[in-house]
């Protein structure tokens, strides 16, 4: 069994009943098909555990395996489609459960677009159990999505410094409440967020990103020392700091086509966390394998996620490689001036959801 950088708490023979109830959480049931897409790397007690799990509630599933492993700094990377069939095969199934990230790829969108839910799994055992989608979760999700859906402007700022402004609507709200239970729907086990993309050339402004915020992509480790962003229609022109600064600047410039290129500098999916199973002292907890990080990281509550690069999931042109994702803290998130996030807190009483102890 593969190991963690902390010895894994969950028994391993509770991940059938753990698959099941994610299942159910799916509205997976019996005549429905599931196709599992796996690679080279996937553990292989996940698949059992989804097996197990689907002859338990009486579904069909199969795992269609590919010949690689998926790279979690690579972002678009098309792992469907290249051999003849996989993409039809995908179309025709009820729910695709995929253990590699596929958000930025085309197949996605041509599955999607057949009313095929995917169910994406990339964190590890004991966080598949303490971050599972908790009672009120998705409520509160869609809420906040109904808020942005009709936010024309929005505000961050920090005590920090950060002071930016962009503007919605040229592309949709996307959210994710950790299970994929309508048709066309992507979801990640375990978070509890929304985002969407500014419009082309609005944002504008000051982003510092503190010490204690999270790189959780393409690094995984906290910033120690701030970086001071500087934002001009829609891009960062300008980069500043110490060590941290260095890594963003190598990462983004390695993401470059030619020395022209600006994509990597562009804002990407902007939104807050509001998964209370999801603690921003991940990594202090449990190391800095991504694999314990990729949802609480990203979700735990009023964090503001900060990202450059591609935005093709939102129907944008940019397919870059620069992306960096960062969940900000103590951040104040203002909707045409109606505050949801006050320095990090969720403070709409409609986002807020109770935490349950596992």
């Amino acid at each position: 069994m593969q190991a963690a950088i902390r010895t894994q708490e969950l028994n391993p023979a509770k991940l059938m009943s753990l698959f099941r109830k994610q299942f159910e959480l799916c509205r997976v049931g019996p005549g429905q098909t599931v196709a599992i897409v796996s690679d080279l790397g996937t553990r292989r007690e996940y698949i059992e555990a989804a097996f197990a799990a689907a002859q338990d509630i009486g579904f069909d599933i199969y795992e269609m395996c590919v010949n690689a492993i998926p790279g979690w700094t690579s972002v678009g990377v098309a792992t469907i489609g290249k051999c003849k069939g996989t993409l039809e095969a995908l179309m025709a199934v009820d729910m695709v459960l995929i253990f590699h990230v596929p958000l930025f790829s085309k197949w996605l969108r041509d599955v999607q677009a057949k009313g095929v839910r995917v169910q994406m799994i990339i964190d590890a055992p004991d966080d598949l159990y303490q971050l599972q989608s908790p009672p009120g979760l998705k409520e509160a999700v869609l809420h906040a999505q109904s808020l942005y859906r009709k936010t024309r402007e929005v505000r961050v700022t920090s005590q920090a410094g950060t002071d930016l402004t962009y503007r919605c609507g040229e592309y949709p709200v996307m959210s994710q409440y950790g299970m994929a239970d309508e048709p066309g729907r992507f979801d990640h086990w375990g978070v509890g967020l929304l985002h969407t993309f500014p419009n082309e050339g609005s944002a504008q402004g000051r982003v510092v990103i503190a010490p204690g915020d999270i790189v959780i992509l393409p690094y995984c480790r906290y910033v120690q020392d701030a970086i001071e962003l500087e934002i001009r229609d829609g891009h960062i022109v300008r980069i500043e700091g110490g060590l941290d600064a260095a890594l963003m600047r190598e990462w983004l410039g390695e993401g470059k086509v030619s020395e022209g290129d600006r994509d990597p500098y562009a804002l990407s999916h902007l939104g807050w966390g509001l998964n209370p199973q999801c603690r921003w002292d991940s990594l202090a907890l449990h190391g800095d394998a991504p694999e314990r990080s990729r949802a609480a990281a990203r979700s735990f509550p009023g964090n503001f996620l900060f990202s450059t690069g591609p935005n093709t999931q939102g129907g944008g042109k940019r397919t870059t490689r620069g992306h960096y994702d960062v969940p900000m803290r103590n951040c104040t998130i203002a909707l045409d001036g109606n505050v949801v996030v006050k320095d990090g807190r969720v403070v709409d009483p409609k986002m807020v959801v109770e935490r349950v102890p596992r």
